[in-house]
């Protein structure tokens, strides 16, 4: 058969009438998330049917595409060569259809956030408030981790991660806000202390990350004597330790802003100078609705605003 100009004889254009095409989408969400599960989730099948659409599309690719691997699954070099390819092509087919724009008054969609419990106790309560004024019928999920890897930021659905500009990130990220150290206290402490003071008298609180927190560090560069009293594994005691039973800590100062009125904590500038301690924000390359991008990120700025 002669080529009719349009370039699809011979392309395999022409035969894409005998594929399901409809198998793409969850190919791609497979092996993103390299679990069958997660997938499902993600698509909207049950597991049973995205176990079926697995068996056909390794019949369609005469590939295995994913095989179990201990308690995981890996991909096989087929499969990795395929993500990029593949994202490419569904992300121009949904350019081509063209689907409407989002809108907030009626979406129903699940919003996932994720960040550190201290990033959560600034950030968490004003964003909750934006999304149930500007989105009623929108569900906002919020992950917590104490150290991002890189699935941290692709994985479980998330569509934007909170991280301090201390931690890496393998994608691109833009600043949120700004933060700095500062000095917490009991209420009970002497007022003439400064923060020196309360830094070399009071107990410290501190919490067990299995790492020295970097303002330890510059404590030690400087020969300050000080004594950790107490280690928490959870972040959210270390105000309600200090205030109700005194010691001192070293937090965030727009978390300790927001927890000095449910705790009365006594708030002092840290006594050095610190590199800053900015949160960014870094979007899961694999959400691809820019209205959805765009929607977010002005909450988030609005939310990190201070009142």
């Amino acid at each position: 058969m002669a080529d009719d100009g349009t370039g699809t004889t011979g392309s395999g254009l022409d035969r894409l009438a005998s594929v399901n095409l409809n198998l793409l989408v969850p190919l791609l969400a497979l092996l993103e998330e390299r679990s069958v599960t997660r997938a499902a989730e993600r698509v909207g099948l049950s597991q049973p049917a995205m176990s079926h659409a697995l068996t056909r599309m390794r019949r369609l690719l005469g590939d295995e595409l994913v095989v179990r691997h201990g308690k995981g699954v890996t991909l096989t070099p087929h499969a990795l060569e395929l993500i990029t390819p593949l994202r490419r092509a569904l992300q121009q087919a949904a350019h081509i259809v063209n689907f409407p724009s989002f809108d907030p008054s009626t979406d129903e969609r699940v919003v996932t956030v994720a960040m550190t419990t201290s990033t959560a106790s600034v950030i968490g309560p004003p964003l909750t408030r934006l999304v149930r004024r500007r989105a009623p019928r929108v569900t906002l999920r919020l992950r917590t981790f104490t150290v991002p890897t890189e699935a941290t930021f692709t994985d479980h659905g998330i569509d934007v991660t909170l991280v301090s500009e201390g931690h890496v990130s393998p994608f691109p990220r833009e600043r949120l806000y700004d933060d700095r150290c500062v000095v917490v206290a009991s209420p009970d402490t002497p007022a003439e202390a400064n923060a020196l003071d309360l830094l070399t008298t009071q107990p410290h609180v501190v919490v067990d990350t299995g790492r020295q927190v970097f303002p330890y560090a510059v404590l030690d560069e400087r020969e300050i004597p000080y004594r950790v009293g107490q280690l928490v594994s959870d972040f959210l005691l270390v105000p309600y330790l200090v205030s109700r039973a005194g010691g001192v800590a070293l937090l965030r100062q727009r978390v300790a802003e927001a927890m000095a009125p449910l705790s009365g904590l006594r708030i002092e500038e840290f006594p050095f100078p610190l590199p800053g301690l900015g949160i960014d924000m870094v979007w899961n390359p694999r959400l691809t609705d820019q209205y959805v991008v765009e929607w977010l990120r002005s909450l988030l700025f609005d939310a990190a605003r201070r009142p």
